[in-house]
């Protein structure tokens, strides 16, 4: 493990504090005021180190640069939001996905991506979203859902 130094300290703090999985843009744009002057390539430098060290995990997604956040979370998925670009955590999962697999396949893990409007972006829209538990699921937007995700 190498010597925490103030820059990867403050870099694992922004990334605790966000609760979501960040860019590198984003961890030097929410750090810049703690740490002024750092610069993307320090970023890339010390999240680097920090993967290396097992501290931050990386989160890819389809046609997306890479983002991180902390390590040692339990099992998770993504939302996408389309307009804002800006990743979420989501803390459900629908479980045994196993018989989606085809006959004699063996899945080995899965990694879902919900794709929309997060509730800022809903907002600025007109369109706000709200909590499930407020007013029920939001709905489904999907021309390809069959109406079996409950919206």
């Amino acid at each position: 493990m190498r010597r925490e130094t103030r820059q990867r300290k403050i870099l694992r703090q922004v990334l605790r504090e966000a609760e979501r999985p960040l860019s590198p843009q984003e961890i030097l744009d929410a750090a810049q005021d703690r740490l002024p002057g750092l610069g993307l390539a320090t970023v890339y430098r010390n999240v680097k180190a920090l993967l290396e060290d097992g501290l931050l995990q990386a989160v890819e997604l389809p046609g997306q640069g890479l983002r991180y956040e902390v390590a040692g979370k339990h099992h998770h998925h993504h939302f996408h939001c389309r307009e804002c670009g800006k990743v979420f955590e989501v803390w459900g999962c629908p479980g045994n996905l196993c018989p989606l697999a085809p006959p004699e396949f063996q899945v080995e893990s899965h990694m879902i991506v919900l794709y929309g409007r997060c509730a800022g972006c809903g907002r600025q829209t007109g369109q706000e979203a709200t909590s499930p538990a407020a007013k029920g699921p939001s709905p489904c937007l999907d021309p390809g859902c069959s109406g079996t995700c409950g919206h």
